[in-house]
């Protein structure tokens, strides 16, 4: 039986080896490598892995990487202080800041603050709204790695039902808008949501990111719906998850991500991407 396990890891290995020819061609005309600020407020476990990985990706493909470890009690003003000084850094393409951020600052202040040219996270309003308006620049990494995902599997959203299982700005809304650009026919549910399994049911492609440990069961699914898991969840026991059920999903679909090795290491890639396609548009 062939596996039916779409693999983030070699898809993300390709774009990273793609993304490191084209910074060697720029160093080798004289141009300078892309350079990504990665800003870590506070010590979230998580957080800290997150950026550890993302630092190391920014290595391998040869990009310029400055890493900024913050204390938990840094106020706001003196993360946006921070955030202007990267804004003016001409050795700087991308700014991204980790989050959660510590209860005393506000997020989206944060979000609203960096550069757009160099929002790589996609997150502030002006490169949403570009979403929003058909003509995208800088996308939020994890929904634009979905959709790399689908891509490379040979998986056109065009006319078929698409059901998105979480509203956050991070991914649920922004991969909704990715999926409207693909032309297929979306619907977004929440937690207010009446009747979630019979809304999956008619799903042919199931993007999962309600950030609840194998919530999304199996039996939901319509036969042959295509899963792309975007939760990270970890159990008691120590164990990776997603927002699905893996083993009763892969049972019913004709593709699906697992969770380690799928969405993750396409998030890191697109956030590499991102950065070079900001370093060529503000260098020319």
């Amino acid at each position: 039986m062939n596996d039916k396990r779409i693999d983030g890891k070699a898809v993300a290995a390709e774009l990273r080896k793609e993304i490191a020819a084209k910074v060697e061609a720029r160093r080798a005309a004289g141009l300078p490598a892309p350079g990504l600020a990665v800003v870590l407020v506070g010590e979230d476990p998580a957080s800290k892995v997150y950026v550890g990985s993302k630092v190391k990706a920014c290595e391998e493909v040869g990009f310029l990487s400055q890493n900024f470890r913050l204390e938990a009690s840094t106020s706001q003003e003196e993360l946006l202080a921070l955030i202007d000084k990267l804004n003016a850094d001409p050795q700087i393409h991308g700014i991204l800041v980790q989050l959660p951020l510590p209860k005393q600052i506000d997020v989206q202040a944060v979000i609203e603050r960096i550069d757009p040219k160099k929002d790589v996270d996609g997150f502030h309003p002006y490169n949403l709204g570009r979403l929003a308006g058909k003509a995208p620049t800088l996308r939020p990494c994890t929904p634009y790695g979905c959709m790399r995902l689908l891509k490379a599997y040979g998986i056109d959203p065009m006319g078929k039902k698409a059901v998105v299982v979480g509203a956050s700005n991070i991914v649920g809304r922004p991969v909704a808008l990715e999926l409207l650009m693909e032309r297929a026919t979306v619907t977004i549910c929440h937690s207010k949501t009446r009747d979630l399994p019979g809304e999956l049911a008619q799903a042919d492609i199931v993007i999962a990111a309600v950030g609840i440990p194998q919530f999304i069961k199996g039996e939901w699914l319509k036969p042959g719906a295509v899963v792309i898991d975007v939760g990270i969840n970890r159990l008691e026991n120590g164990k990776l998850v997603g927002d699905v059920d893996f083993d009763s999903a892969y049972e019913k679909a004709s593709a699906i991500t697992p969770v380690p090795g799928g969405v993750g290491p396409m998030t890191i890639a697109c956030l590499l991407q991102n950065t070079l396609e900001a370093c060529e548009a503000i260098e020319g």
